[in-house]
């Protein structure tokens, strides 16, 4: 039997490979497709950071600044102080007894010989009697000793008597008298402690706390009722080092000190000046400061003994310095430094050496110059040689875009 093999149709033939170019065609391009993605993405990441980068070097912070220009600073130098009575009294009493009444309000301004306390009389007032008693009773004895030597006088005239009997009358009569002062000082003495039981202010200032209560049993020169203190001039006592001490000329002196400023616990400056009324004549050795006081006027009683306060002691003037905010100076492991815009427009770190305080401002002494511009604010977001746009404190900000570009240029 004859097999006979069937041939392909002519027609299907030419449409396998009609669909073979197709498919190889789509291939293709999707090849292409994928290969430009991934070079249009490449192109991107690549062009991101140059453009980051480029935005950064067109930014430049918007600082404030001051033009510096020399002036003249007073030299001085700042401690912590406490104030007190110019004149504090405790109030103690002279005689002892029971404490019957208080006739003053704590806190209160007090006159001098104002009456405070009143201490039980009575026991005074009887002993006063006492002493006037006895007092009458000695005079008594006087006149009559008195008219017994007068008597006997008149008969040892007529030799009735022996002239020791008279010298005998005499002499009691001196001894009678002598008597006599005696119980005259007990009276007086007795008057002096009935006055005592009216306890009164040595002084004009003001009342302290009342340390006992009405009723109370208090002693003689020992029971302390209360104090009363003089604050008008009001002192104010501080001490300072010896390190100080040097950066104001040395030790101080009544007549080297020009005048003292006083500084309230709120910071601001007390309107009436001081003046040094006592310089230790030498320096505490345990402490290693010297001791001062000075005095201030305080008629309105705007300052209270106790107090603690900030001095500022001046002793002269210095002329050519700088002065620059406080928060324009910065600390780092060299020292004191402060930013200053140069001829760029960068800010740059200029190391200082810096005085004492005049008010809020540092007193630099050297590192810098007459018209340096030195930032105050936005220190912390700057770096050394970073571009600043500076305007003048209060001043409008520089916009960004209108600072050169320096590294493009």
């Amino acid at each position: 039997m004859d097999v006979k093999t069937s041939k392909p149709h002519p027609q299907q033939s030419q449409v396998k490979v009609l669909d073979a170019k197709v498919a190889k065609m789509a291939l293709s391009s999707m090849l292409v497709s994928v290969t430009l993605m991934a070079c249009i993405m490449l192109t991107g990441c690549d062009k991101k950071p140059d453009a980051a980068q480029a935005g950064g070097q067109m930014q430049a912070m918007p600082v404030s600044v001051i033009t510096l220009a020399p002036t003249t600073v007073p030299i001085s130098a700042e401690a912590v102080a406490q104030t007190e009575g110019a004149k504090e009294v405790e109030i103690r009493p002279r005689v002892g007894g029971i404490l019957l009444k208080k006739l003053f309000e704590e806190g209160a301004v007090i006159k001098a010989g104002q009456a405070m306390f009143l201490i039980d009389p009575v026991p005074f007032q009887i002993a006063l009697s006492s002493a006037k008693a006895q007092l009458a009773q000695q005079r008594a004895r006087v006149e009559q000793t008195e008219r017994e030597a007068v008597r006997l006088q008149s008969l040892l005239a007529t030799q009735s008597i022996s002239q020791r009997e008279a010298d005998n009358a005499a002499s009691d009569n001196a001894l009678a008298r002598a008597a006599l002062a005696q119980f005259e000082a007990s009276v007086r003495e007795a008057e002096l402690n009935l006055s005592y039981t009216t306890v009164t202010s040595p002084l004009s200032g003001i009342a302290g706390r009342f340390e006992f209560s009405e009723g109370a049993l208090v002693n003689a020169n020992t029971s302390l009722l209360t104090k009363v203190s003089q604050i008008s001039p009001i002192w104010v006592r501080f001490s300072l080092s010896d390190n100080e001490l040097s950066q104001i000329g040395g030790y101080l002196s009544l007549t080297k000190v020009k005048e003292v400023r006083l500084i309230l616990p709120s910071g601001e400056e007390y309107a009436k000046k001081g003046q040094l009324n006592f310089a230790a004549s030498g320096i505490d050795p345990a402490l290693g400061t010297q001791q001062l006081r000075a005095t201030f006027d305080n008629a309105d009683k705007q300052l209270l003994p106790g107090q603690f306060v900030r001095v500022r002691v001046i002793t002269g003037q210095k002329d050519g310095v700088f002065v620059v905010p406080q928060t324009a100076v910065m600390t780092n492991a060299q020292g004191k430094f402060v930013y200053v815009v140069n001829s760029k427009n960068e800010a740059t770190i200029k190391p200082i050496v810096a005085g004492n305080w005049v008010g809020k401002d540092w007193v630099v002494l050297s590192g810098l110059e007459a018209g340096d511009k030195v930032i105050v604010d936005n220190l912390i977001k700057i770096r050394p040689n970073a571009l600043v746009s500076p305007h003048p404190v209060g001043g409008m900000p520089v916009p960004a875009g209108a600072v050169p570009n320096q590294s493009a240029k």
